[in-house]
């Protein structure tokens, strides 16, 4: 059985997500928003977060999206972008 997922709400302290669904379903975001949920929050240090995709194509979309978006945060912290 298969339940909404928010990133913005679900707990990090559950230690790994599965996140299974269709092309285009907003994977690649949900992803790269743990990731940078778990940064900012200090759960985890970047050598403790895994992201595990199935084909080279997709590590590839999601380590460059992963990047865009950690400098887009930080472009953010430090008032640089709305």
């Amino acid at each position: 059985m298969s339940r909404a997922f928010d990133v913005t709400t679900t707990p990090l302290s559950r230690g790994t997500f599965l996140l299974e669904a269709s092309a285009g379903t907003g994977k690649t975001w949900s992803l790269t928003s743990l990731a940078v949920r778990l940064l900012l929050e200090g759960v985890a240090e970047v050598e403790q977060i895994l992201l595990v995709t199935f084909t080279r194509k997709a590590t590839d979309e999601l380590r460059q999206r992963l990047r865009e978006r950690l400098h887009e945060t930080e472009l953010v912290l430090r008032g640089r972008l709305e």
